[in-house]
């Protein structure tokens, strides 16, 4: 992975920016969250249900609201992610709310570096792997880390989303649906605040389903569904609409926006 040393430093500087920025925004609730709110979506709480008792590993865990809302919820957590800002507030949270998280900063792919231990859930979410050049090595670390009988989870937004560029406000069809090529982005904003004044440079991948799931099929998983949904639980694309059910569509919906993977490691 030497040769993309410099994207993961470009992306680590931008995610070490955008933790303080999230922490104050709306859309992270920072302040309900400590008061007890959860910050986990109706997609993964269905998909692996009562956790009390297991030990979860989350991939890509930004300042851990997701693995601390596991934790609530008596799953033995352990968050990892690539940001040291983003550790170093997640170990604040931990401490704050009193509960028993670990929190490692390295890059998602060489977390079998840094973890020796098997889980018996690995759970990745929203916004993760556009980060990462190849997802065989993804997959075979997940794989790794998993005991046997073990469960992979992922919700994560549809590869279709990936092919527009958004950066002038209106969509604009641009990238191949499994570009090779890396994608470079610079704006002012982030997700979380488009009227923060700080910089994002980002250097990103896409893959489609077929590479994510071939991915997870060579490291030795088994496939237990794929599901996709026109609906987003969160308001970070252009001109969304809000459901009754509070998630977010587009007015003329023509593809899905969310694509799940639940696997087993046999």
């Amino acid at each position: 992975m030497n040769k993309y040393t410099n994207y993961f430093d470009v992306n680590k500087e931008t995610w070490n920016k955008k933790v303080a920025v999230h922490a104050e925004s709306n859309m992270y609730e920072l302040e309900a969250f400590k008061a007890g709110k959860s910050s986990l979506m109706q997609y993964e709480l269905e998909a692996l249900g009562n956790v009390n008792g297991k030990s979860l590993l989350h991939l890509q865990c930004h300042f851990g609201q997701d693995t601390l809302s596991w934790a609530r919820m008596g799953a033995e957590c352990v968050g990892v992610d690539l940001s040291d800002e983003g550790i170093k507030l997640a170990k604040q949270l931990n401490d704050e709310l009193q509960l028993d998280a670990e929190f490692i900063c390295c890059n998602v792919l060489d977390t079998s570096k840094h973890i020796s231990k098997t889980f018996d859930i690995v759970y990745t979410s929203y916004g993760v792997i556009g980060w990462l050049p190849d997802l065989k090595p993804w997959g075979k670390m997940i794989a790794e880390r998993l005991k046997v009988g073990g469960t992979f989870y992922m919700v994560e937004f549809h590869p279709i989303l990936w092919m527009f560029d958004y950066v002038d406000g209106k969509p604009k069809l641009k990238y191949h649906y499994s570009q090779d090529e890396v994608i470079y982005e610079e704006y002012e904003g982030t997700y979380a605040n488009p009227s923060s004044k700080m910089v994002s440079k980002e250097y990103g991948w896409n893959h489609g389903l077929s590479e994510v799931v071939n991915a997870l099929i060579e490291a030795g998983l088994q496939i237990d569904y794929l599901n996709e949904y026109d609906e987003s639980p969160y308001d970070v694309f252009p001109d969304l609409i809000k459901t009754e059910a509070g998630l977010y569509k587009m007015k003329d919906q023509l593809f899905p926006m969310i694509f799940e993977i639940k696997a087993t490691k046999t």
